[in-house]
């Protein structure tokens, strides 16, 4: 617990190394299973390409709930890649944590808010860029003044709280799963009795924190559809 983050300056940009790390591992595991879902396509699919239709048809059915599929389904790579990366990045940290040197590197990087409000400021700004894009900048700028113009001031504000909400909702269930495990990670070291009597609470909350995981990344991308329809759909 309390360990420091690894830092370097770049041409006067500081990074914190652990989550440039996790970020690539998250991001190339999420590669190695679409590649390996759907490098020998099948008519009767199994093992990993039976994995990846049954996350394609659950992401069709989240954007279905939310907006029809002639709108919606320009937005299925998207939902999928959300859903996958955000569940391994939740994933990541659940085993074991790796510090070197007083320095944690190993973790899960939407245990960072840094991570989890770019992924957020990407969502938000992706909606705005297809409300525009589906709808022409006029007609979508009007979508700020109805069904009254004096609720304009809080229609901006709602942008900013969804923003907020969609980042520090991932961000505070995953770290605090991780600080928990940390703490029965100790528990587990403390001699025999210790030992023993964190082992079982240990494996229950592991097994939780892998459902917390899971239901986070199914809400991060539920939401991005829901607010994704609010910007494409003419009827919201």
């Amino acid at each position: 617990m309390n360990h420091e983050a690894p830092l370097a300056e770049f041409l006067g940009l500081t990074f914190n190394l652990s989550n440039v790390l996790m970020i690539t591992v998250a991001s190339a595991i999420v590669f190695l299973i679409a590649f390996i879902s759907t490098r020998a396509l099948a008519m009767k699919p199994t093992g990993m390409q039976n994995f990846m239709e049954w996350i394609m048809d659950f992401v069709r059915n989240i954007i279905k709930s939310n907006m029809d599929w002639k709108t919606g389904g320009s937005f299925h790579i998207l939902g999928i890649t959300l859903i996958m990366y955000v569940a391994i990045s939740n994933f990541l940290g659940l085993p074991f944590a790796i510090t070197y040197d007083h320095y944690l590197w190993w973790k899960s990087p939407t245990a960072d808010p840094i991570v989890t409000m770019t992924l957020a400021v990407m969502v938000i700004a992706l909606t705005h860029y297809y409300g525009i894009r589906m709808k022409g900048f006029s007609e979508y700028g009007k979508d700020f003044f109805r069904p009254m113009g004096f609720l304009f001031p809080l229609k901006i504000i709602e942008e900013f709280a969804n923003t907020l909400t969609l980042g520090l909702r991932l961000y505070g269930n995953i770290y605090a799963g991780e600080i928990l495990l940390g703490l029965l990670a100790g528990s587990l070291a403390a001699g025999f009795w210790g030992h023993l009597a964190a082992v079982i609470p240990t494996l229950a909350w592991l097994g939780f924190s892998v459902f917390i995981g899971a239901i986070q990344a199914f809400i991060f991308v539920m939401l991005t559809m829901v607010y994704m329809a609010h910007k494409v759909s003419s009827d919201h």
